[in-house]
């Protein structure tokens, strides 16, 4: 990808993107983005730590599998360049890493350029798609990666903007089933297992503003694990996935983080 896409971006409504982009302290998101990130924040003020939480999940869980030899990444959900990005950590480890980057908002894909400097024994790619349609980002994805050797597939923060009905368990199979035995899953969730009043005020006025939010129990996210090999500690909190691979985001420890991370590895 050269240049920069002429791209027509929506500033009617809050995108999520967008507001996680406020979250950490971005400036590529709008009034409308702001004010429903204002929303979020009177009903619970840790919005900011959260986004910021799993992002270090992100940052940890990719050098913990470049670490184990995964040199292929398809990250769903991308988000607005946020340094560093995925391809930064796994290139440090291994500087062949090949990454292919997925969103769906038209202001990821103007900033796509951030996401493409990559090392020059490796590759970054950026494909504009919604994680609803498996097969469009899969093959995207073979233009850059070998589906023939293992792939880690990250969605951080992403599937709870994902409905049952959207068939949000079934999306992930379906994109697994593409990747080989020894591709890995790695993934955060945000949940109203401790939080359930702060997450009903939440869901609802997100869903005011035309935003699905599906938050998942305990039992809910571990299933999108099912037949994987939980690598440990399995599922837990996020800031408690294998903490000693970065450094603690401030506040994290100001009371639980209302969501779950995990890394599973296909057998």
């Amino acid at each position: 990808m050269t240049g920069q896409p002429h791209v027509e971006i929506d500033t009617s409504k809050p995108h999520p993107a967008r507001m996680y982009d406020w979250y950490l302290g971005g400036k590529d998101n709008y009034p409308v983005d702001e004010e429903m990130g204002r929303q979020m924040l009177a009903i619970d003020p840790r919005v900011p730590v959260m986004a910021r939480v799993n992002r270090a999940f992100m940052h940890r869980a990719t050098r913990w599998l470049a670490g184990q030899g995964i040199r292929q990444f398809l990250d769903i959900g991308t988000g607005i360049p946020t340094q560093p990005n995925l391809h930064q950590v796994a290139q440090e480890v291994a500087a062949d890493a090949r990454v292919v980057y997925c969103d769906n908002d038209p202001i990821v894909l103007a900033h796509a350029a951030a996401l493409l400097r990559s090392t020059p024994e490796g590759v970054t790619e950026y494909l504009q798609a919604d994680v609803r349609d498996p097969a469009a980002i899969v093959e995207g994805a073979k233009k850059v990666l070998d589906l023939s050797r293992p792939v880690a597939l990250s969605l951080i923060a992403l599937l709870h903007f994902v409905s049952d009905e959207d068939g949000a368990h079934e999306l992930v199979n379906r994109l697994l089933a593409e990747l080989p035995s020894g591709s890995y899953l790695m993934m955060t969730h945000a949940t109203a297992d401790f939080t359930p009043e702060e997450s009903a005020a939440a869901t609802e006025r997100l869903k005011s503003a035309g935003i699905t939010l599906a938050l998942r129990s305990r039992t809910e996210f571990a299933r999108f694990f099912d037949g994987l090999d939980l690598i440990e500690p399995g599922v837990v909190v996020v800031p408690e996935w294998r903490p000693e691979l970065g450094e603690p985001v401030p506040g994290q420890d100001d009371g639980i983080i209302p969501g779950y991370g995990a890394v599973g590895r296909k057998l």
